[in-house]
């Protein structure tokens, strides 16, 4: 018998506006799919086997009974692609599957070739791809976008402990979307008191909503690197400080970010580029104030600049993400504005990507 081999396109992401807030329940934040990709590659093995391409791991072997994954080799770099696998299996299992060897490689195009890191979600885009791929391949019935979304989030909340889903959903389910996150400790705290993966998968997620939003013809998003890697997970961590220390503070930001989103929200969906570029703005002066009131630099000297330059020639800019580094965006009026940009981006030492969005999110590219 031919050995199948089937590989998944899984795209990285980009946050728009509602960056910490997405954090507290019921708060939006929009996030764009990029067109930098991580591709996973499964086919029949006579053993398990496992590489990460872009580490130089390559046909490690590992095992896998009744719900318990091993791999021979102690390089933290495998755990999340270790609790994806876990996670996918004993699901694909509770529906009573076989599963039988594989081999399943991964590479990533969302880092620079000396492997810099952007900010473009690489561990969320890899957990999914693994998801992806395993069950395309092994029981394509159940690779329903949403059971793809659900496990992989579930997977990646595990291995991080934290984090709002939303660079899961834009791998996921590509183009722009209008998230609110589905809250990692309740989502912890459910899974840890369930009897199955599948029970998890199938309730309804108490804070979760997810929807697609239409990209305007006239969209005109920029992408700038400012040369330095942030930290989300410290990032993170002192502005939820902030909650504890200075609770008014932290209220006003969400109220802030609130209403910045959804100005931004409402701009694409009535084409209004006056009231998207307005949002941007005013979520760049959110995070700008929270991050002093936490003592935080979520807007470094190089995205103030980024940003800056943005608004002098007439558009919108704000760090991406967390900020404290990574990249920032800009959204501009027009192509001639764009151009502008850019070169006088590179003056200031910024780095600008050729990045648009992806529209299309995770999906099978080479099915034999």
């Amino acid at each position: 018998m031919s050995k199948r081999q089937l590989t998944v396109k899984v795209p990285g992401k980009l946050m728009i506006a509602g960056e910490f807030a997405v954090l507290e329940p019921y708060q939006k934040l929009a996030v764009m799919a990029v067109n930098r990709y991580v591709y996973a590659t499964i086919a029949d093995s006579e053993n398990y086997k496992l590489s990460l391409e872009n580490y130089g791991l390559h046909d490690i072997a590992w095992t896998y009974q009744t719900g318990t994954v091993n791999i021979q080799s102690d390089d933290e770099r495998f755990s999340f692609v270790k609790d994806a696998i876990h996670l996918t299996c004993t699901y694909l299992e509770e529906q009573n599957t076989t599963i039988t060897p594989f081999h399943l490689s991964t590479r990533s195009e969302l880092d620079d070739a000396s492997g810099v890191k952007y900010g473009l979600g690489s561990s969320a885009a890899i957990v999914t791809s693994v998801v992806s791929a395993i069950l395309r391949f092994v029981a394509p019935r159940y690779a329903t976008k949403e059971i793809i979304f659900r496990l992989a989030a579930l997977s990646h909340v595990c291995t991080q402990g934290n984090g709002s889903g939303a660079d899961i959903a834009a791998s996921t389910y590509g183009g722009f979307r209008q998230y609110s996150s589905f809250q990692a400790d309740w989502l912890l705290n459910t899974y840890q008191n369930a009897s199955t993966i599948s029970e998890v998968v199938d309730m309804e997620w108490k804070y979760y909503q997810s929807e697609n939003i239409r990209v305007p013809d006239f969209l005109n998003v920029c992408v700038g690197w400012t040369g330095t890697a942030a930290s989300t997970k410290n990032l993170v961590q002192q502005i939820r400080l902030l909650k504890e220390n200075d609770l008014d503070a932290y209220e006003h930001f969400l109220q802030s970010s609130k209403q910045a989103v959804r100005l931004f929200l409402e701009g694409m969906n009535r084409e209004n580029l006056d009231m998207l570029i307005n949002g941007v703005r005013k979520n760049r002066q959110a995070l700008a104030r929270v991050g002093e009131k936490a003592n935080t630099p979520i807007e470094t000297s190089m995205l103030t600049k980024l940003c800056d330059v943005a608004e002098q020639l007439g558009g919108a800019g704000k760090p991406s993400g967390a900020g404290g580094g990574d990249c920032g965006i800009a959204f501009m009026y027009s192509k001639d504005q764009v151009e502008n940009l850019f070169h006088s981006w590179k003056e200031v030492g910024i780095k600008p990507l050729t990045l648009q969005p992806s529209l299309e999110g995770e999906h099978v590219v080479i099915n034999e």
